[in-house]
């Protein structure tokens, strides 16, 4: 008899968003698992929905405001659109998410995901923001 298992996994908390703008034309991308800890990033076993992203080497890694362009760990790619399981199950590899790189984002709720996360603020220089989203 073959191991089963189900489970239930939903989009998460999408209070983030400031319209329905974007949602349906998010680009797939694969989450870089190893540049994320636990306690910092997914203390719940997973990422977040709202997460602010990096795009390095072709894979999505946490946006990180505090450093500079030269590695694009610091420049804005975009939002996970939906939770992304780390933990359990078949979860804790690379594999490919919705990111949204457009639309309306509601800064204030991104800044609420995680403590880590308290001081985020929309980049304020073209150089650091590779989206087309407007922050309210």
């Amino acid at each position: 008899m073959p191991r089963l298992a189900s489970e239930t996994i939903g989009s998460g908390d999408l209070s983030w968003l400031g319209s329905l703008h974007g949602i349906g034309n998010a680009r797939t991308e694969t989450i870089d698992i190893s540049a994320f800890t636990a306690a910092t990033h997914f203390p719940n076993g997973y990422i977040p929905s709202g997460f602010p992203l990096a795009k390095v080497g072709g894979l999505m890694v946490p946006y990180d405001p505090t450093v500079g362009v030269t590695t694009n760990a610091g420049v804005l790619a975009g939002h996970l659109l939906t939770d992304y399981r780390v933990v359990g199950g078949s979860a804790g590899t690379d594999t490919a998410a919705p990111v949204i790189d457009h639309g309306r984002v509601k800064a204030s709720k991104v800044a609420g995901l995680l403590a880590a996360l308290s001081t985020f603020v929309a980049p304020q220089v073209p150089a650091k923001n590779a989206t087309t989203i407007v922050y309210i």
